[in-house]
């Protein structure tokens, strides 16, 4: 029996699986886990652009029993909502994402790297890749040191939020933060200039009360955190491990071709769930109303119909940025393009100010995930 749902820790190379399934079966029943798995790049679009296709509630009731501040954030998040929760989140966070300040990380990335190499060698993903996007999110936003120190100790713990289960001690431990994190970036954001036309503009909606609006713009500011701690990981090691391995860092404009190819070659995001609000028509398949989907967006991005020479690491490929590793259509991931450019930025501060950077481990392990291929650790030398 074929399963759709497996753990990247335990796959060495799960292409080979998603090759076959888009040859034999590019939509695909999974009887043992009862949904469905969407392979194809033409029936991913179809699934991700249908306003019918629901993001599923993680939390039905409370289930979890998570306390008043973290259901606030996951009950807020734009990337969870539906409908015109939806599309009244999306806006606040997009007005937060516009009022990030550009800050210089160089000496950001130097400071990080400092702190932790030992004789030439570091583990790029522990050492940089878990705090750097935070801190430049944090620091956009004039975050105080202390609470920057913060926030960067426990986000790890948090965005065990978005997880569809959880253990009690996750449980606890999200309870625990959010109750500390909440006020913090209350207080911060209320400081921020923008804030008061942020909360004028909503509020012109005539859709939420102040109060309301007041919560879920925290708990999006907050959903940035978590945002820049999962694809700002994710894209800022896969990447390095395909250029070290295709050696194409010659220039700046190279790093970013190899950014965007790694983002359809090697995504750290390689599934997402969504939900049939109503009966749904994929081809000659019909996905009734109730029935739970996976859109196996790592198979798409190798599909042979879209992208030419699919199995191939290509920067010069013509159509790579039509990956669709951050989605498409109204719940495309905000952090798109901010996620790009800063792996451009750090990666080529990295190959101009290291001139030898080599890999130290073949055997590269993953974290026990089923939608995320994400490199435990990365340890290399930098001279």
């Amino acid at each position: 029996m074929t399963t759709t749902l497996f753990r990247q820790s335990d796959i060495e190379n799960p292409y080979w699986i998603y090759k076959s399934m888009l040859d034999k079966n590019p939509i695909y029943w999974d009887n043992e886990n009862k949904i469905w798995a969407i392979y194809s790049y033409e029936y991913c679009v179809e699934i991700l652009k249908n306003p019918e296709a629901f993001i599923p509630v993680i939390n039905p009731n409370n289930e979890q029993k998570l306390n008043k501040q973290a259901l606030d954030i996951l009950n807020n998040l734009t990337r969870l909502s539906n409908g015109i929760e939806h599309t009244i989140n999306r806006e606040i966070a997009n007005l937060l994402f516009s009022n990030l300040k550009s800050i210089a990380i160089n000496t950001l990335i130097s400071q990080l790297i400092k702190e932790d190499l030992i004789e030439n060698e570091i583990d790029w993903v522990n050492s940089v890749c878990k705090k750097l996007p935070l801190l430049v999110v944090l620091k956009s936003f004039g975050f105080a040191a202390n609470d920057c120190a913060f926030i960067v100790s426990k986000i790890e713990a948090l965005v065990k939020i978005m997880l569809p289960a959880k253990s009690e001690e996750e449980v606890r431990l999200i309870n625990e933060v959010a109750e500390r994190i909440f006020p913090v970036a209350e207080k911060q954001l209320l400081s921020l200039d923008f804030y008061e036309p942020l909360l004028n503009k909503t509020s012109a909606l005539e859709v939420l009360s102040l109060d309301e609006i007041k919560k879920t713009a925290i708990s999006n500011l907050i959903g940035l955190f978590i945002q820049s701690y999962d694809a700002g990981r994710g894209i800022l090691s896969n990447s390095l491990l395909q250029i070290i391995h295709h050696k194409t860092f010659s220039d700046k404009r190279e790093i970013q071709k190899s950014i965007i190819e790694t983002l359809r070659f090697d995504p750290p995001i390689h599934n997402t769930r969504r939900i049939a609000n109503t009966d749904i028509n994929l081809g000659e398949t019909i996905i009734k109303k109730g029935d739970k989907i996976v859109i196996v967006l790592a198979a798409a991005n190798r599909d042979s119909q879209k992208f030419e020479n699919e199995s191939d690491f290509d920067i010069k490929r013509f159509n790579n940025n039509e990956n669709l590793t951050f989605g498409i259509g109204g719940h495309q991931c905000l952090a798109k393009h901010f996620s790009i450019n800063l792996a451009t930025e750090v990666l080529s501060l990295l190959f101009d100010q290291y001139k030898t950077i080599k890999l130290l481990e073949n055997n590269i392990e993953y974290e026990p995930m089923i939608n995320a291929r994400l490199p435990k650790h990365i340890w290399i030398s930098i001279k």
